[in-house]
């Protein structure tokens, strides 16, 4: 208490009453060997060790940030998410860093965290729908249901050749022509079909026939068309199959298997030659009419009378 009490009057005499006394307590030899006994044994070892600390944790960032890249390279990630988790990575690294060489200097930084941590909750409550549109582009990147140049569809109703992959929304080209910007929120929680990861596809045709058709001869003509073909693969082999009979008509079910990349155009083709063949060989193909009845006088008046 004496010394605190000392102290509060040399203050006061310093601020207010005798200037020269202030200047004698800042000049007097035991206060000096107290302040330099503070900066040289106290401040200065904390600095330097903050100093080394930034040189060493900035090396280690470095090293651990090359190895990712090689594990990047390794996987064969894409580009555009290799550089933005690259960065996302890099920034907390030297976030913690700073925060420990701050915790080390005897800065508090508990506040600065509490600010933090109440600001990215503020963002996140409102870029509720981009952050989750910017998941669904991360997840699309890492897994890679899909790639660039693929035509695909989804049961989020988009479809089309993907021409670019964002992180919040997705570039697709439609058989229109038309670009459409699909959010990568719902396309990466819906089901994908990805027609371009497979190396050929099927084709099937229905063909109705009347009832006297001779199903072998046509299965025979359409077959030796198929075989003839060199956008029909032999394996699996074309089929032609009686697939039901209905009012009228007899279901002929046509299959064959094409490469992707003769697809549309055996698909058009191949169907016009197929219809071209059966009417050289004479089939028939049932034509369904709507026959007009006339309406009774009587019901009609009936019907007005009502």
């Amino acid at each position: 208490m004496d010394n605190e009490k000392q102290m509060l009057s040399i203050d006061v005499n310093c601020t207010k009453f005798a200037p020269k006394n202030c200047l004698q307590s800042m000049f007097d030899p035991k206060n000096i060997q107290e302040t330099f006994h503070e900066l040289f044994f106290i401040i200065a070892p904390r600095v330097l060790l903050a100093f080394v600390l930034l040189i060493l944790g900035s090396w280690l960032i470095k090293l651990f940030m090359r190895y990712i890249h090689s594990r990047f390279e390794k996987r064969d990630v894409e580009p555009s998410l290799r550089l933005f988790l690259s960065r996302i990575v890099k920034i907390g690294l030297y976030i913690v860093l700073i925060l420990s060489i701050a915790g080390n200097l005897g800065i508090q930084t508990t506040s600065f965290l509490a600010v933090l941590g109440g600001a990215g909750l503020a963002i996140g409550l409102a870029l509720q729908g981009s952050l989750s549109n910017f998941a669904g582009g991360v997840l699309i990147l890492l897994f890679k249901p899909f790639r660039i140049g693929d035509y695909i569809s989804s049961t989020s109703e988009a479809s089309g050749t993907v021409e670019n992959i964002d992180f919040l929304y997705t570039t697709l080209r439609t058989a229109e022509g038309t670009l459409v910007f699909a959010p990568n929120g719902p396309l990466a929680n819906s089901v994908i079909t990805n027609y371009s990861n497979l190396v050929e596809r099927r084709v099937e045709y229905s063909i109705d026939l009347s009832y006297d058709s001779d199903t072998r001869q046509i299965r025979d003509v359409i077959l030796d068309l198929l075989r003839n073909d060199q956008r029909v693969l032999t394996k699996p082999a074309p089929e032609v199959l009686v697939n039901g009979i209905s009012n009228g008509a007899v279901k002929l079910v046509i299959r064959y298997w094409s490469p992707k990349g003769n697809y549309w155009n055996a698909y058009h083709d191949i169907f016009e030659k197929i219809k071209t063949a059966l009417k050289d060989n004479q089939v028939t193909i049932p034509q369904y009419t709507i026959q007009a009845l006339p309406l009774d006088d009587s019901n009609l008046n009936g019907s007005d009378s009502q």
